[in-house]
């Protein structure tokens, strides 16, 4: 859910997988209530604990796995009955590690509810499945050589006892039903950001009983495919340019963006460049080469925020012009980002969404020229040798409720567009759709729709819900010069 939202291409073609893979440790745990804690960034303590439960739900006597949970209790004594339950984005990001980003979006809602952050199977402390790989060995390589299928294949080496076809979304949320009942809520109010939004809809099918109500930011419904980003990559990429363009101060300093852009993608595809640059982790010395493939999977990236937004120009030019800096600069932003657990993201993907990835799809999803089939491709080669298994097609049919959803979409999403969110609201009778013309991926995150999001859990009206602000919201200056004087 982190403001990258669904598994990004850096992970995949700047740093392969995460550089900061944690151990896979099992932990001995009971059922066994709330205890203090204390989580990253967070000075005060909250409430945590873990729940076994079945690897297998179809086997419940097998292997057993522990999920661990967070409560960020309410503020206020007489707090409402119904927690605020986050579902985090990915799919492979641990909700526990979010825990301070969610306390600042959702500090309203915390006044009066319980915060409830659950690790989704494979991530976090739940039997975390992660893929160590050095980032400073794969920096150093051609886009060529640098064989995801090899990676992924050494990562699913590390798992001999898990059964990696059980990671995936339904017994997702089985598991967080488990932790609901144990924890004694009888209804939640879900948030779910990329990813999560999909989970959203998922848990409002397989148990609507214990759904008060759903917030849905960067709307990913089951029917469509997730992986094949380049399309929606491309039209965001495209938007820029065009704001850029409208700009008088941007249409200045950066005459023919578009066409600066493909010049020095195609100088990167042509000569990739080798340079010595202060890791962006350690601050040692450390050698890359910039490649067209980190050149774009960067840019892709830059997309999903304002901040880094209108810094693209800039970075376009300067690299165009052979001044690497910047583009470093913002590659080392990329890397430091929360952790991905790949092995959760290939196996959710790697069965629920590949596998319905038609010739026809990913040749549309190919026609563009600003990441091309980049990051269908790294998800191809991964996905050929991780374990998969057979989805029914019910999964990915529309999901039909009356559950009082809130649907929030960024104008600018290179990744889950706003047609999304409009074909998720085709089937629930009882929902809104709010777009902010200013917004990219995941919108309460960079936008007033937190604010949004806590009226709605209060009222449950969503069509009484008061937008202007996102209407109203300015749009990022653009980063003019090395100085980010912009307008």
């Amino acid at each position: 859910m982190r403001n990258q939202g669904l598994i990004t291409a850096a992970f995949l073609s700047v740093m392969a997988f995460s550089a900061h893979a944690q151990t896979n440790e099992q932990t001995t745990v009971s059922n066994s209530p709330l205890q203090a804690c204390y989580l990253e960034n967070i000075s005060e303590q909250v409430l945590c604990g873990q729940l076994k439960v079945p690897e297998d739900y179809s086997n419940p006597q097998g292997r057993k796995i522990a999920i661990n949970y967070a409560v960020l209790p309410a503020v206020n004594e007489n707090k409402k009955p119904d927690p605020l339950l986050i579902l985090a984005g990915g799919p492979g990001q641990a909700a526990t590690e979010l825990a301070a980003m969610i306390d600042r979006m959702f500090g309203d809602v915390r006044k009066q509810r319980d915060i409830l952050l659950i690790d989704q199977r494979g991530t976090g402390k739940s039997n975390p499945l992660s893929c160590e790989v050095s980032h400073v060995d794969e920096l150093i390589k051609t886009d060529e050589d640098v064989a995801l299928d090899r990676m992924a294949g050494e990562c699913l080496a590390r798992y001999t006892e898990e059964d990696l076809t059980q990671y995936h979304t339904v017994n997702a949320i089985k598991d967080f039903e488990a932790v609901r009942e144990h924890l004694g809520y009888q209804q939640v109010n879900l948030y779910g950001g990329s990813y999560g939004s999909r989970a959203g809809l998922v848990y409002m099918r397989e148990a609507p009983q214990s759904v008060r109500s759903a917030s849905l930011d960067a709307v990913a419904p089951p029917e469509v495919v997730v992986g094949p980003f380049g399309k929606h990559g491309a039209q965001s990429f495209d938007l820029l340019v065009e704001r850029c363009a409208a700009s008088e101060a941007c249409s200045e300093v950066f005459p023919n963006l578009k066409q600066t852009y493909l010049q020095a993608l195609q100088q990167l595809e042509q000569k990739p460049v080798p340079l010595q640059v202060r890791d962006p982790l350690t601050n040692e010395p450390t050698d890359v080469l910039i490649t067209a493939g980190r050149f774009t999977s960067v840019m892709r990236v830059g997309l999903y925020h304002p901040t880094t937004r209108q810094m693209l120009p800039y970075v376009i030019q300067q690299t165009n012009n052979g001044n690497y800096t910047p583009l470093v600069g913002l590659m080392g932003s990329v890397m430091s980002q929360s952790e991905m657990y790949m092995g959760l993201t290939l196996s959710v993907l790697c069965s629920e969404d590949l596998p319905r990835a038609t010739d026809a799809l990913l040749s549309a999803d190919a026609d563009n020229d600003f990441i091309g089939s980049r990051t269908a491709d790294a998800f191809i080669d991964m996905c050929s040798v991780w374990p998969q298994a057979l989805r029914p097609e019910a999964w990915f049919e529309p999901v039909h409720s009356d559950i009082p959803t809130l649907l929030l979409s960024g104008r600018y999403d290179p990744v889950t567009p706003p047609t999304w969110g409009a074909l998720a609201a085709q089937t629930l009778t009882n929902s809104r759709h709010l777009i902010a013309p200013q917004g990219s991926h995941t919108i309460a995150g960079h936008t007033c729709a937190n604010k949004i999001v806590g009226e709605f859990i209060n009222n449950l009206d969503v069509q009484a819900l008061d937008d202007s602000c996102l209407q109203q919201q300015k749009p990022a200056p653009f980063v003019l010069n090395a100085n980010g004087k912009g307008l």
